[in-house]
This record gives C-alpha cells, structure tokens and sequence, in this order.
C-alpha cells in the first residue's frame, strides 16, 4: 500500500491546518491545553464553530448535510483539531448519524438527523449494563410489546454525558428465544419520557461524565425501533465497528505526545538531570515509532476494500490506540514527577481563577492518568479485542 498522501489530500491537509487554529476560541484551547475538564457549553461552542464551516459531520455524506470527505481527509481533519487545541468532538454524532442514515426509516432520517450537527439532539448511548460486563449479548433490559409501543424496565450504566443528553439510542431485549444475540432490538428514546432516572457517577479523577439511567415503565412507540425487532445486533456490531474507529485516536495520541516533548523542554530549562532526561526522551521515541505504525495501520484500514481479508480489524485499532493513549498518560505523569502528582479539583473542573495552580498541564496530569485507566475498558475491553482478533485470524487463516 502506498501510505504518501495524495497531492488532493495535502493540498487538503494544508488548509485544514492553516485554518483550525485560529478557529479554536482562547479560553477552550487554554482549557484544553491545561488538562481541564470541558464544559457542556465548550463543546456547543466547538460544533457551533464548525457547523458554520460545513465541517460539524466529518463522517456524513453530502446527501445528508456533511461535507463528504473521503477517511483519510477525516484522519486528517481530526487530528489538525486536536493539534490546535480543539475539544475532541463529541463521537456519537458520527455513531448515530451512520446508524440512521444506513438503517433508519426515511421518517427517522427526517426526524433526527437535523438536530444532530450543532448538538441541538445531544445523544448517548444505552449499551452497558450491571453484571453483563463486556458480554453485550446478556443485556436484561426488556422491553415488552404494548400495542403501538414497547414498554422498557431496566438500567443502563457507563452511560457517558446522559445528563446532558435528550436522545438515547438503547439495546433492549425483546425476546428470550434462539441465541441471545437474537432478541435484542435497537430503540430510539427521548430522555425527558417519564420513568427515566439519570443518576451520576463520578470517576476516578473526580469529574461527572458518566451516569446511571433507569428505566422504569418507559413507553416507547414502535416506530422507535430502528432496523427491526430483534434486528438490533446487526446495528450493534455496525455501531461498535464504528466507534472502536473512533477510539484509534491517533489525534489524540499525537496531542499528548506533543505535551510530552513540550514538558521535556521545561524539564531540560529547569535543570533537571541528563539521566532522567535521557530516560523521557527514550520513552517518547519508542511512542512516536509505536504511533507511527499505529496511523499506517489506521491508514490500512482505510485504504482496504470491503471485504479484505488483508485488512486489520477495528479491534485491533481499539486495542493499539487504548494502549498509547494508557503509556502517555503514565509518562506524563512519571514527567510531572511529585509535582505532576497534585491534584487541584477545582482547577481541573474549571472552577479556578486563571492558570491552575501547579502551572501548564502539570495539575491535570494526574487527573488524566486516571481517566486513561478506562480506556481499556470502553467500547469493549482489551481481553474482548484480543478474542476476537483470535477468532478473525483463525476465520481467515486457521488455527497454527
């Protein structure tokens, strides 16, 4: 395969990068720059941003309102916005809209797809469950056919951002017959239906992304479901396929290596000795090969046809990109040494007065060291990705 870029993809490249920076509002990239946790409003500001440019739906075709550009001018956008300092945007913008314009009826499409882009429908997504771990297929919240509606009891956890959301789309199961994957179904829900709790969760570094949510007699009409009853595996594993996509990360990758070399700098100013130096900057070589061959295997993935057996999977994307974004995130704090280890919520949640505490990026780095010890969890967990790497090479090439 060749991996140089096409005289179109850097001309795009170039105007991408020429014009990202000066697009970023100074507070948001300072926020960004500092390790803070983003605000809802920080993200509506972003998109708002970018859906005056046409640029809200990187991943949508023209036909529904998105600029259609090709994947590698997708990589290449996503990662001029995390190097100029942008919020990550918000992933299931790209999730859903390739759910409803693949499977939706065009009532759906009618429905949901134009509040999408500027995050006026804010979605989230109702996968995980309590005691069903990373085995999706064992899902209990049911949902029971009520003439013109089902009626959904159960609990969804992990829900990341439910609190600021007006839209779940939610895997129930319908029915207990054949394999489980076999009765679940795919729904569509507003937020504010009655009997729907949203309960917070606070993680490790103290911030309140992810939720609870339970169901309790939700009625939710049938033209809800999207693809069909009992169809919803087929959208699941279509969804996932496409956020294990997501979650390469190679922007975000690019942008903590970048702070990386930027502390080492200050490390070196600072006086700092040459052998701990020395040990940094080896650390930060052998990432910067590492994610090197992770963007061209991205860029593998990209360049394949349907269908080719050559091709890597997205586990594998999922598996080699949490990894990365795992080793910066230690290496970062291994950098900020007993400094990078104090931990300021109020500077982290943006509550504090003008530049944190501990100076540039040093407060969050521990607050981001312990955010990255979910990555390995999210969109299915390393141990699954491994599986079912074993099982698509034995599928394709056999057993050795």
């Amino acid at each position: 395969m060749d991996l140089n870029l096409s005289p179109a993809d850097i001309a795009f490249r170039d105007m991408i990068r020429a014009e990202i920076p000066s697009m970023v509002p100074d507070d948001i990239k300072e926020r960004v720059e500092n390790l803070q946790h983003l605000r809802k409003e920080d993200y509506l500001r972003w998109q708002a941003i970018l859906d005056e440019r046409g640029w809200a739906t990187p991943a949508w075709p023209i036909e529904f309102g998105g600029p259609g550009w090709s994947p590698m001018q997708r990589v290449l956008f996503e990662e001029a916005c995390f190097m100029a300092g942008a919020p990550r945007q918000i992933p299931h913008i790209n999730m859903i809209g390739a759910v409803l314009q693949t499977f939706g009826t065009d009532e759906q499409k009618r429905r949901y797809l134009p509040g999408i882009p500027t995050l006026r429908d804010w979605w989230c997504q109702g996968y995980s469950e309590p005691g069903s771990g990373s085995d999706l297929a064992s899902l209990r919240t049911k949902a029971v056919r009520d003439g013109d509606r089902y009626i959904i009891n159960g609990q969804k956890i992990w829900t990341t951002w439910a609190h600021w959301s007006n839209h779940m789309f939610c895997l129930v199961r319908t029915s207990d017959s054949g394999r489980p994957q076999e009765g679940i179904t795919f729904l569509l829900l507003e937020m504010d239906t009655p009997g729907i709790t949203v309960r917070p969760i606070y993680s490790l570094d103290g911030v309140h992304d992810v939720n609870e949510v339970f169901l309790e007699d939700v009625a939710v009409p049938i033209e809800n479901v999207v693809l069909g009853e009992n169809q919803g595996w087929t959208v699941a594993k279509f969804l996932l396929n496409t956020e294990r996509t997501e979650i390469a990360g190679v922007g975000q990758s690019k942008r903590l290596l970048q702070f990386a070399q930027r502390l080492a700098e200050r490390l070196s100013e600072s006086g700092v000795s040459s052998v701990r130096l020395d040990a940094f900057r080896s650390q930060i070589a052998r990432i910067k090969i590492d994610l090197r061959a992770h963007e061209w295997t991205l860029m593998r993935v990209i360049a394949a046809a349907p269908g080719d057996p050559t091709a890597p999977s997205a586990s594998i994307l999922k598996l080699c990109g949490t990894d990365l974004l795992e080793r910066l995130s230690t290496l970062l704090m291994d950098m900020g040494g007993p400094v990078g280890i104090t931990y300021d919520e109020d500077a982290r949640n943006g509550r504090a007065e003008g530049t944190p505490p501990y100076g540039h990026m040093l407060n969050g780095t521990s607050a981001t060291y312990l955010e990255f010890r979910k990555s390995g969890l999210v969109g299915g967990t390393t141990e699954i990705q491994k599986n079912l790497i074993y099982r698509e090479t034995v599928n394709r090439w056999g057993a050795q």
